[in-house]
């Protein structure tokens, strides 16, 4: 159990035995300097215009976004970027660093919050339905689609960590989507139900699934649904884990160099945001259920002919994600491997996410 507890997933979803460590003061109070709920962890381009937009999804909930447009754009109609993650992100972190960059570059760009997190509807919170953020991404392609500056037959999407498995699979049912770029891609289908690298066995799997189901009878007894959910549930001997904080207050004593890295960016003022689960909380503790039964790619052959890119950091924990998927897709695909970078480097370094290839490969496949 050792080699699960060691890895991103391990460290993302961390044991609940880290909530319980003394708070870091000094870093709390920085965080709280800035954690107005209208915070941005970059600075927005001056090329660019950003106005908060909503939409309605095809099961009725409201989905909040972030619209950034070029500035002096005349009467000229733009291709088009939905950009969503990490998972258990909002649109104030990565996605709309990703989405401000990209406008400045020249496109419309929509980073949105998934249903059920951030300021998007959903009646239960933090609950996560790998059906439903898939279509969030077709719900937004709906609405930029609807403004007058689009090219509607120019609308590609972008899926960063945990969002870009869900990209993928919007794509693969929306011919609508004429290319798709992830970067530090998780298949979250995968990590939950398998772990990392499929380390799971038979036993561990049903071990998953057995806690999950009878939780939901507790949920359903009290009227709520707990929270504290760990996408590797186990301590070192094998035990079920609960926690309401998927991230500590304080790094334990020589951290695992992943859970330290999610750590450096969610829980410091570098990637800090009140409303992100990574941030702030855990993901509802019956969470897994969905994603034992949704594989992601079951139909990602219909994504040709049009374009895929995979962008992973050479060092990164889930580098094997992206290879495994460009190894199962049509042409045209592209795999990018990002010199040195590891997996939280292309969330927000923008010295070394390579804008540039998503610039060239959007210009290439959105005409």
């Amino acid at each position: 159990m050792r080699e699960l507890a060691i890895p991103a997933v391990a460290a993302l979803f961390l044991s609940a035995q880290a909530c319980t460590q003394n708070t870091n003061h000094q870093n709390s109070d920085q965080m709280n300097d800035t954690a107005g709920t209208e915070q941005y962890t970059f600075g927005l381009s001056d090329k660019v215009k950003r106005e908060k937009v909503t939409f309605k999804n095809r099961y009725g909930i409201t989905v909040t976004g972030d619209l950034y447009t070029p500035k002096n754009r005349g009467d000229k109609k733009f291709p088009a970027l939905i950009v969503s993650g990490p998972f258990g992100a909002v649109k104030e972190q990565s996605s709309g660093l990703y989405a401000n960059e990209m406008a400045a570059r020249g496109y419309v760009t929509l980073a949105f919050d998934p249903s059920f997190t951030g300021e998007s509807g959903g009646e239960v919170r933090n609950v996560a339905s790998p059906d439903i953020f898939s279509e969030d991404y077709s719900a937004a392609v709906d609405y930029v689609g609807l403004l007058p500056s689009v090219d509607r037959s120019r609308i590609g999407a972008v899926g960063v960590c945990g969002l870009a498995g869900m990209a993928l699979t919007a794509a693969s049912g929306d011919p609508r989507i004429k290319a798709v770029a992830t970067t530090s891609m998780y298949d979250m289908s995968r990590s939950i139900s398998r772990s990392y690298k499929d380390g799971y066995t038979i036993e561990q799997r049903q071990k998953v699934m057995d806690y999950v189901s009878h939780q939901r009878w507790k949920d359903a007894e009290n009227g709520n649904y707990a929270v504290g959910f760990h996408e590797v549930p186990f301590d070192e001997g094998g035990n079920l884990l609960n926690g309401e904080r998927i991230l500590p207050e304080t790094l334990p004593g020589d951290p695992d160099p992943v859970l330290a890295a999610f750590y450096d960016y969610y829980r410091t003022p570098r990637g800090f945001h009140p409303r992100s689960i990574n941030s702030t909380t855990a993901w509802t503790a019956t969470t897994p259920m969905s994603f034992f039964s949704f594989p992601m790619y079951a139909n990602i052959e219909m994504i040709s002919p049009r374009a895929i890119m995979l962008i992973a950091g050479e060092r990164a924990h889930s580098r094997y994600y992206s290879e495994d998927v460009y190894k199962m897709a049509s042409q045209p695909k592209e795999l990018v491997i990002v010199p040195g970078a590891e997996h939280v480097d292309l969330y927000d370094k923008v010295s070394v996410i390579p804008f540039g290839k998503l610039d060239a490969f959007f210009k290439a496949y959105l005409k």
